[in-house]
This record gives structure tokens, sequence and C-alpha cells, in this order.
């Protein structure tokens, strides 16, 4: 079958594009003497976890314990759980992994947490590696770096815990546009993570792990000494949001890891001079981040906007243009690859025009 033969709004993944990304990111981690601990919780895929994987990744992240789930029951080992635990059928669920990978690990960023969790691993008398989450700016997750020795003595003095490191993800850096002022913010925000890691490791020799970084950040926190593991996400399939910001030594990031992921979307109404409508709305195209980009080549003019939650609109950029006709398709990079990912069941794998596979989307909706 040909790409532009399937039936839409659906989501292709360009194969050369994507052994690239991956082999890419890979190589740059073992050329820096850092291991990749990628995140599934972009593509949410075990077939394209288990390709990372085969490259050299030493383990796969998830935020969710229903992804890890997912991830043990194809057979991936050295999954870190990089959300909290703070419920009892979390922490139960998490227990009962435990018994099927012993290589699972998780982060704590409270005491209460600490304790829930060495409580239920205690019902199963099952030992477990943690990191202890530092927040660097974010504010979502993790303890800011002025609070984490108590947390780590804690753990060291838990029952079936075991202090393996940390973890630091700054979020609030990745998208900032100018390269530049991204790396003077992420210098800065793992920089005092970088701290914390050394001071923790002169308190416990266990402490080995460093995890973190984002594909934004990724050129960058590879010069943290520290720094020991990156858990990078997007960058095998790639956004518009993404795309938009600098390289060290590209223009844009396309140059870097361009889009293996496309929407393909159809026109079903033509009947408007200044525009038309496809099929692909807010149920298919997740609004927040970049805009859409148009890449059919003969449509480079065109602009997405969502049109509702069903469909979505084609116009000119500046003023008039050939818009497509009736039933044509067209290809669009997506705003953000993430939720945009899990709306969707399967990738529909291309080598250049012609799909070579179909390979399901199984952790979508894996959101406990």
């Amino acid at each position: 079958m040909q790409k532009y033969d399937l039936d839409t709004p659906c989501l292709t993944l360009d194969l050369d594009v994507l052994e690239k990304n991956l082999g890419r990111m890979q190589a740059g981690a073992t050329a820096a003497g850092k291991k990749l601990r990628p995140h599934a919780k972009s593509h949410k895929c075990s077939i394209l976890a288990q390709k990372q994987m085969d490259l050299g990744a030493i383990g796969i992240c998830t935020a969710k314990v229903s992804e890890a789930e997912v991830l043990v029951s194809h057979g991936v080992q050295g999954i870190l759980v990089t959300g909290p635990v703070a419920s009892a059928q979390k922490a139960t669920r998490l227990a009962k992994l435990l018994e099927k990978s012993p290589t699972l690990m998780t982060v704590v960023d409270h005491a209460a947490g600490i304790e829930l969790l060495d409580r239920h691993l205690t019902d199963i008398n099952l030992g477990m590696d943690v990191l202890v989450d530092i927040d660097v700016g974010l504010q979502r997750t993790g303890v800011p770096p002025a609070g984490p020795l108590g947390l780590a003595e804690q753990v060291l003095a838990s029952s079936h815990l075991r202090l393996k490191g940390i973890q630091a993800y700054a979020g609030q850096v990745q998208h900032i546009k100018r390269y530049d002022e991204r790396r003077a913010a992420s210098i800065a925000c793992m920089g005092r993570a970088a701290e914390v890691f050394t001071s923790l490791q002169a308190q416990a020799a266990s402490c080995t792990i460093f995890s973190g970084a984002g594909t934004g950040t990724c050129e960058i926190d590879l010069e943290i000494d520290e720094l020991t593991e990156l858990q990078v996400g997007s960058y095998p399939l790639m956004d518009a949001e993404y795309l938009a910001i600098e390289s060290a030594r590209q223009p844009d990031y396309a140059g870097l890891f361009p889009a293996a992921l496309t929407l393909l979307t159809t026109v079903i109404s033509a009947s408007q001079d200044t525009h038309v409508t496809v099929d692909a709305g807010l149920k298919s195209l997740y609004r927040d981040g970049g805009q859409p980009q148009v890449v059919t080549p003969e449509h480079g003019n065109l602009r997405y906007d969502w049109f509702g939650d069903e469909y979505g609109m084609l116009s000119p950029r500046e003023g008039a243009g050939a818009l497509p006709r009736l039933g044509e398709v067209v290809e669009l990079v997506v705003s953000h690859c993430d939720p945009t990912v899990n709306q969707f069941d399967c990738y529909h794998v291309t080598r250049g025009s012609r799909v070579v596979d179909r390979w399901p989307i199984d952790m979508r909706g894996k959101s406990q």
C-alpha cells in the first residue's frame, strides 16, 4: 500500500528518519560516556522501546505504572517509573510488577511516599532501587535541591528501598528557542542537581545514577560530568514545537532530529474560496505546542488551524494560493507528539511512500 492511500486521519512513521534519529541519539550518548534510558511517554510503543534497547539503551523510562506494566509484559527490563507513587493502589501495582521485573526502579520525593512504598514492599519481602527526584525549577514533582539529604537518609534507613541516585528534569527549559539562552538555563538547573548528586555520593556509595535531560537539552546536558544517563523522549518522533528551537550546530532542530512522525488528513469539504476543511481536529491533533506544519511539497504555503473537535482548516498563509481539492490527502508535522500519539491505536510505518508495517501504540490510554 502507498502512504497516501491510508484511511485518515492517521499517524505515519518514516522508518528511515526514525532509524537515523535513534542512532544519532545513542551514538551521541555513547561518545560522551553516558547511558541512554529513553522515555516511552512520547512514543508509547513497545516495539519502538525494544528498538531503543537493541541499539544500546540500558532501559526505558515511563511516566506511569500502567505504561511500565505494558513494557514488562513485552520483556523490557531496566524500567524507571519517573512519577512518584502516592496511593496504596499504585504501590500495590508497583510491588506486583517488581515481582515480575526485579530491575524495576521508581522515584521518591516525600517522606510519606517513602513510607508507603517501603510498607508495600515489606509485604512481598523484595527490595527496590529508588532515585530521589530533585526539583530544578519546574515545580511539578521533586524535592528542592536544599532538601534531599533527609529523604536520602530515610531511604537508607528503610527496610526494602535501596538508594541508587537522583532524577532531575528541567522541563521548563526544553523549548527555549535560542540555543544560548537554553544552554545557560539548563546548565544552571542541572548544575544544582549535580551538586546534590555529589553530596549524596559522599553519603552513600550506592548512589551511582544521575538520570535526567530531555530532547531539547540533550546536546547541553551531555557536557555535565556528573550526569550518568539521559531520559530523552521526543527525539525518535519529533514535532513542530521541538523543530522550532535552535540546535548548537544547526539553525533549527530539524537538522539534528528531523520529524519521523507525521499525520495524514483528507480534505472533506472544499465549498469555500478561502479555505478547505480536513478530517483532523482536536481529537486527532493536540492543541498545545507548536503550530502543525504542512509538509506536502505542493502545499507548503498552507496553514493548518483547528476547526473543532473533528475538523481542521487549511488556508493560504499569504493571501491567494492554490487550495487542495476535495478528497486530497495532506501531510502534517504534529504540534506536540506525546498527546497526539495518545489519540491513535497504531503507527503506519513507511519507507519512502510505501507502507511496510503497522506498530500498535500499546501504551495508549495507559494513564494510571
